[in-house]
């Protein structure tokens, strides 16, 4: 399922990112950074919606509005009933649509603003995301003082707070078309290796998009994904040659590779993952070289993992899911 937009617009964006975040490869790029895990609260969660609000916060005051005058915020992030999200948004009037595709959230959003806007239904709207490193370890996998060893296939979930502005008004990137993704099942059921659940839905949905759009790789100046890491990022690669016949590697890269220093930040294993790590990167890095042109038209993936640790004890697979938006430079 595939659409295309006339009159959607990126208005602006707002990032605030987290320590490791902050020792990154884009540490000079974010709007604000914290050294504090906490961010000043008592709970990781309650950081988190904080991370969240604050990029709110920041994004309003970069467009110059109220919370009166946007039509509609969207939000997800990882957590239970998505509390980041709702008690970021609580204090604000803005109507809300709380929305779940794990780390392909953003996109997800985008698809569901960028439909109305185009629609005529609304004039802008926001999209929200956050997740916590420390809030997702003790959701998903372990309790953070229980300190066990992870695999090198295991990714690290970004800390940080992100929103983007979409709008009717005209500006200099313009939201161009948009592919829904399909839940995928290879398989995989190891939450340390989420990349290899989630390649195979990339895949599907960049291959729908083009074929969809009757497009080769090569309209692209950039294809990227959200969060596959740098195994899932190779897996990816593989897999669209072998079951598509798509080579995708000369214009392709993901970003939960492009966040962290490898060489520095050992730590963070195969990569960075979470619903923010891809916002974060796009919302700085990416659309900073849209403004330059030396980025014209990219397509967006964001991938999510879809299980919770109480069906992975019920020994059920991980399922992989991927939403594309394609961008252009408006010229």
């Amino acid at each position: 399922m595939t659409f295309k937009y006339k009159n959607v617009y990126v208005g602006e964006t707002a990032t605030f990112a987290g320590p490791y975040e902050a020792k990154g490869l884009l540490k000079r790029k974010f709007d604000r950074i914290t050294n504090d895990l906490y961010v000043g609260e008592k709970s990781w969660e309650k950081a988190e919606i904080k991370l969240s609000k604050e990029s709110i916060n920041i994004l309003l005051q970069k467009i110059g509005k109220q919370a009166t005058d946007i039509n509609l915020i969207i939000a997800g992030d990882l957590l239970n009933q998505l509390v980041s999200s709702s008690y970021a948004i609580k204090d604000f009037s803005f109507p809300f649509l709380g929305i779940y595709s794990a780390c392909a959230n953003i996109m997800e959003g985008v698809i569901i603003a960028a439909s109305m806007i185009d629609g005529g239904k609304i004039d802008n709207a926001i999209i929200t995301t956050s997740s916590h490193n420390l809030s997702s370890e003790k959701q998903f996998r372990n309790p953070t003082e229980y300190g066990a060893p992870r695999p090198s296939t295991a990714t690290f979930t970004a800390t940080g707070g992100a929103s983007l502005y979409l709008t009717n008004d005209k500006t200099d990137i313009k939201v161009e078309a948009s592919t829904i993704g399909k839940i995928v099942d290879l398989g995989i059921n190891d939450p340390n290796n989420m990349g290899a659940a989630m390649a195979p839905a990339a895949a599907d949905t960049i291959y729908r998009h083009l074929k969809d759009l009757n497009r080769g790789v090569s309209y692209y100046d950039l294809i990227l994904t959200g969060d596959l890491g740098i195994y899932g990022k190779k897996i990816l690669i593989d897999y669209m040659n072998q079951e598509y016949n798509i080579d995708i590697k000369n214009n392709y890269d993901d970003c939960g590779t492009m966040l962290y220093n490898f060489n520095n930040q050992k730590e963070v294993l195969a990569g960075g993952s979470g619903p923010v790590c891809s916002a974060l990167v796009i919302y700085s890095s990416i659309f900073e070289k849209m403004k330059k042109k030396e980025l014209k038209k990219i397509l967006l993936v964001p991938t999510g993992a879809l299980f919770s640790p109480t069906i992975i004890y019920q020994k059920e697979n991980i399922l992989g899911i991927a939403h594309a938006v394609s961008m252009e430079v408006v010229e």
